[in-house]
């Protein structure tokens, strides 16, 4: 019921979207870019409606090729709507020069094909972003307590498996962690994007992983069944951190390995967050490496220690500039940052995607962190 209703008002905020689209962007277009003004919003309008109506239902978009088009709408609206906003802007300004009729007229032609020429630039970004491979962003952080040698963790995080993200995706992303001889490899969520009877086949590489793996949930968890996906990610040899807390021993490098569920779980009673009694067993001595989905989660750490958190959840923002908005709900868009003087945090931006296959300015990676003892 919860997931229906914010499906109901996505669709509702998209029909916005597309109607401010037609009536501020297509429709004020010179001829002939205007004489079909109202067909590109409404395709879009249309797709969007059967992508929500199938995420409800899940029963008639059988051809791969046919989900990527309808997902593609909302990324589509997405981009049109900021290139919306920037004509808007500018046509209001332009209308304010002092020009006669004919050359005005002109200058408005080439205006609107420069915005048309525009439109299909960022397009065209967004889906090449999309389709690339993961980049391999290795990142340094510098925590007293772990060797000088360097303590390599392999962060997946946001693979979104599901309709388009597939088994073939999967292996090739453990075949580039396992290259990394990493200590130990972490999932921060959202790994999961459709039912897991669909897609345990395309799960199975991930039981080739070659060091130790621990897992979280995400948001995405709770909507496809938290309680069979933390069963099966055992069954693949993959640790579950629900609430709780490993020392882990290698070498010079101790540590406290802490694994939050998603702060979701306490709207919709099930495995809440329970910060509490994730830290009841950790060793006060030792650093502290939280995993924890989003990255507002360290908020609530104030009181705790908390020398590096591992979040995703924000995809980086995924299509420039929607990180604005993502930022509204989140403290950290991505990257590496000092929350305080005792408190850092890395945000992946994702090793998938979600909905469209698009991404501008934020590419999907594969984190690997390093850390070593601090100078």
């Amino acid at each position: 019921m919860r997931i229906s209703f914010f499906l109901i008002f996505f669709v509702v905020v998209m029909a916005l979207l597309n109607y401010y689209i037609y009536k501020r962007f297509f429709k004020k277009l010179d001829y002939p870019f205007n004489r079909y003004a109202s067909v590109i919003p409404s395709l879009l309008m249309l797709g969007e409606f059967v992508f929500v109506i199938e995420a409800i239902s899940r029963i008639f978009i059988d051809s791969l090729a046919l989900y990527w088009l309808f997902s593609a709408t909302i990324g589509i609206t997405f981009v049109l709507f900021v290139i919306t906003l920037v004509y808007d802007l500018n046509l209001s300004l332009f209308k304010r020069i002092p020009y006669q009729h004919k050359r005005r007229k002109f200058i408005k032609i080439m205006f609107d094909t420069t915005m048309l020429i525009l439109a299909l630039s960022y397009l065209f970004r967004g889906f090449k972003g999309g389709f690339s491979e993961p980049v391999l962003n290795t990142v340094d952080v510098a925590i007293e307590g772990f060797s000088k040698e360097g303590y390599v963790i392999m962060q997946l995080s946001d693979l979104h498996v599901g309709r388009t993200i597939k088994k073939s995706f999967v292996e090739t992303l453990v075949t580039r962690t396992n290259a990394q001889h990493p200590n130990i490899i972490v999932i921060t969520g959202d790994l999961v994007d459709h039912s897991l009877d669909a897609i345990k086949e395309d799960l199975s590489p991930l039981q080739k992983l070659n060091a130790p793996t621990y897992f979280i949930l995400g948001n995405h968890e709770y909507f496809h069944g938290a309680t069979e996906i933390i069963a099966h990610m055992r069954s693949l040899g993959i640790t579950v951190l629900l609430n709780e807390s490993l020392r882990i021993k290698n070498g010079e490098s101790h540590f406290n390995l802490i694994g939050l569920t998603d702060v979701l779980g306490e709207r919709i009673g099930e495995y809440p967050m329970e910060i509490e009694k994730a830290y009841q067993e950790t060793d006060s001595t030792l650093p502290c490496i939280i995993l924890a989905h989003q990255p507002k989660t360290i908020l609530r750490l104030e009181k705790r220690a908390c020398d590096l958190m591992l979040s995703g959840h924000t995809h980086g923002g995924q299509i420039f500039p929607f990180g604005l908005l993502v930022m509204l709900d989140q403290p950290y868009l991505s990257g590496l940052h000092r929350h305080d003087t005792q408190k850092q945090i890395f945000v992946s931006r994702g090793t998938g995607y979600w909905g469209p296959p698009l991404r501008v300015l934020a590419p999907s990676e594969i984190s690997k962190i390093v850390i070593r003892g601090s100078v």
